[in-house]
Formats: C-alpha cells, structure tokens, sequence
C-alpha cells in the first residue's frame, strides 16, 4: 500500500475519545481543547494606549499638519491638565486644547482619541527647569505624519466577546494559555488523554542493564516508543518484552485492549518464522493492511482489535469496541519512521486533535541520492543553510534501518517521494526537520 494511502486510510478510520474533564490552565499545556472557547469579554477591555506619551482629541489635527517646505516639523501646544497610568486612569474630560500624560496601556481619557509618544514632546518654555510632563505645564507635540486615532488600541481589539478565539480540538501552545488566560479562565474543558499501551516482541531482546548472552540486544524500540509517545501528549501503557510465542502474544494483546485506546507493538510483523504478530491478531481482529511502500518501514500491520469492554474478543458484537493496532516494524529505525510518517497523525486524530501538516521545507541535494521509484523514502540527513538563505542537504551516516545513530546524527527526514527516481546533486527535494517534531 502506498504511503499515502495508508495515512488517508488511517484518518479515516480513527474515532476520537469522547471523554473530557476540566483542567487548571496551568496543567493545560499541550493538552486538546474539547469545545470551541468563545470570548466571554472584550481583549482590551477599554480602548487604551499603545505608547508612554500625551492624550488629546484628535480632531485638533489637521492635512496641513505636515513638515513645512523649510523642513521645520510642524507642531501644536497643549496644556498638560492630568497624568493617566495603568491601572489608575484619569476620569475626567479633557477640553480640547489640552492633554494629558499618558503611560502604556492606560485607559484613554475621555475627550481624548490620540497619543503621540513623549519622544514627540518639548515643553513650551526655554525657562530653566521647564517639564513638559507636569501638571499645568505647557507642552508642544510635533504633529507631523500623526492622525487622529494614532496609538490607540481599541476594546476588542485582540479579542472580541462572542467570537471563537480557539476551535474544539486545538492542542494548547504556550501562547494559547495567555489567550486563555486574558479571557479569565481558571480552568479549561480538554478531551481526556489518549491511553497508548506498547511493547516490544522477540525472544533475542533483553531489558537494558541486563547482560547479553550471544545473538541477544538490548530493547531500545520501547524506549524510543516511550518518547515519541510522551512528545505527542498522549498517556503511554508500557507491556515490556513480550516472547515470540502466540500464546504470550495473544495474552499481551488482551492485557493491553483491557487498558488502551490503542496498541503499539514492535517487531513480528515480517514474514518470517518466527514472526507471529500478525497471525495471532488476525485471530482476536481485523488485518486491514500489512505492508507498506515505504522504506524503512515496510512491514507494517494495521487492524482493529475487537473485545468487550474486559478485553476478551467480542466478534462482532454491536457492543464491541474496535481498538486500532499498529504492528510496527522490529529495526530501530524504522520504528521511528513508521511512527513519524504513519502513526503519528492517526493517533492525534483518534485523541480528538485537529492534526495540521507538519512543516516541509525545499532543499537541494548536496551528492547524489540513490531511489527506487514505487515506493516512500525516508532517509535521514543532515541539512544545512547556504549564505543565500537557501538550504542544502546530504544523507546523515549509514542509512541501514537498523543503525540507529544516524538518527541521532541526522536534523531532518529527507521526503523521497513514491513515483520519485534517483537524484542528482543540486536537485530539489521535501525535508522535514526533527525539531518541533521529535
């Protein structure tokens, strides 16, 4: 199955979590929004000002307030009547020909509509010890290239009561906990989070710290895993190593359906003797796919786990839960290839996330790139920027499915696309940086 495909087809078939609880904004980071938030106020409230400066009635402003053709700037004199802060406002009107002195974000004085910064201000008299900011003081503002409404920001400005300000399956940013918090919520409404449970398969892995016997490695896959998981929010379940053994199999995928949203295995999904995944899921499930176009990552399985809500196989009972499985590949790398490219976004969707593309930006081949074409490749590499702005990258290391450190050698997955052949130095092609993403 094409790349593609399977990530459409994934899409499609996941169901969101309907659950939801109530969060402090301060654990809501990275959290998914359950419902639209609409703004209950206006962000400002109150019209106010931009800039540390004088507050005046606009109208006293004029076309002809442009530099004069001998370049002198041309100005106005005001009569200092008040000083406003945030915080404290001046509440009385002021008459036109006065103003008064205004800090940043203070609530625009009645009678006034315009701020010109205090940069633009001299005081009146040349006298020894004049200020311009005092109260009854006589101030001259350059009104040059200033119109009326000038460094004003008006209620509503940022955020308008009634509007959506964050749609319902929005994964909080930082900056969408000051939105939020600006509006007045304490607490926030967020989907529950998706439970992932996880293991590793075959009867050579060994945990890490235990000593090797020959033909034996440490499992890194559930450590990887593990990450990948925490990184993208959700809650992960880990199983361990479970044998090359259907019966071990089987009891570890209904452990699993008994805790999780969804299962994650890795290796066993091959062809091979001892490679049992598939089958014994076959028998508790659906197989819908188990190989992809793609490398690394070929042999992939998906399907539906079908049990009762304890776990056990329920067929296809109307009551039955269908929990999506994907058996992903056993070589290191191609664990975290599959997941990137294919598991990833099936995940955020099945958590109730509306799943944006992950940023591609065009690159151009420093050597060249051997590709077979009907297939996905994900190579790993190492990009980097030219003194134009323009970027340039070369393959990172080995680029074996099993060698793992060109992973952490590498900053980006190089896009080497299905219908895609050979490439030649100084071809364009897609990259995707790891940063932001793993």
């Amino acid at each position: 199955m094409p790349v593609r495909v399977a990530q459409n087809l994934l899409r499609d078939w996941m169901t969101p979590v309907e659950q939801e609880e109530a969060v402090l904004l301060m654990s809501a980071l990275g959290r998914i929004l359950s419902r639209d938030v609409v703004a209950p106020i206006d962000v400002p409230a109150h019209d106010n000002s931009a800039m540390d400066g004088y507050a005046f009635d606009g109208a006293s402003l004029q076309a002809r307030d442009a530099p004069h053709a001998d370049g002198a700037p041309a100005t106005r004199e005001f009569v200092v009547v008040g000083q406003a802060f945030a915080g404290h406002p001046w509440r009385e009107s002021v008459p036109p020909g006065h103003c008064v002195r205004i800090m940043t974000g203070a609530l625009i004085p009645p009678g006034t509509d315009t701020v010109i910064p205090h940069e633009y201000a001299l005081p009146a008299t040349a006298a020894p010890g004049a200020v311009a900011s005092s109260v009854g003081a006589r101030v001259v503002l350059r009104v040059a290239n200033f119109r009326r409404g000038a460094n004003r920001r008006l209620a509503g400005e940022d955020l308008a009561r009634g509007t959506v300000v964050l749609p319902a399956g929005r994964i909080l940013r930082a900056s969408d906990l000051g939105l939020l918090a600006s509006l007045g919520f304490a607490q926030i409404s967020v989907r529950r989070r998706l439970r992932v449970a996880y293991f590793s398969t075959g009867d050579e892995l060994r945990p890490v710290g235990q000593p090797l016997e020959a033909g034996c490695v440490h499992d890194s896959n559930r450590y990887t895993l593990h990450a990948m998981l925490l990184r993208l929010g959700v809650e992960p379940i880990d199983l361990g190593i479970v044998r090359d053994d259907p019966e071990a199999l089987s009891a570890a995928l209904r452990d699993a359906a008994s805790r999780a949203d969804a299962i994650l295995s890795s290796g066993g999904v091959s062809a091979g003797d001892a490679d049992f995944v598939r089958d014994v899921f076959a028998a508790l499930g659906d197989v819908v796919f188990w190989k992809l176009a793609m490398r690394p990552g070929r042999p992939f399985a998906f399907g539906q786990l079908i049990v009762d809500n304890a776990g056990d196989p329920a067929n296809a009972a109307p009551t039955a839960r269908r929990i999506p499985f994907f058996g992903l590949p056993g070589n290191p790398v191609a664990v975290m290839a599959a997941f990137y490219h294919i598991v990833r976004d099936a995940l955020l969707t099945l958590a109730g996330a509306r799943v944006e593309p992950v940023p591609r930006v065009r690159a151009s081949a420093l050597a060249p790139i051997r590709k077979r074409r009907g297939r996905t490749e994900f190579a790993r590499g190492r990009a980097q920027r030219t003194v134009t702005g323009d970027w340039q990258v070369a393959l990172a290391g080995a680029q074996g499915s099993g060698v793992l450190s060109s992973m952490s050698e590498a900053n980006c997955f190089l896009i080497l696309e299905h219908e895609q052949g050979d490439l030649h130095a100084g071809d364009s092609l897609d990259i995707m940086f790891f940063e932001g993403l793993i």
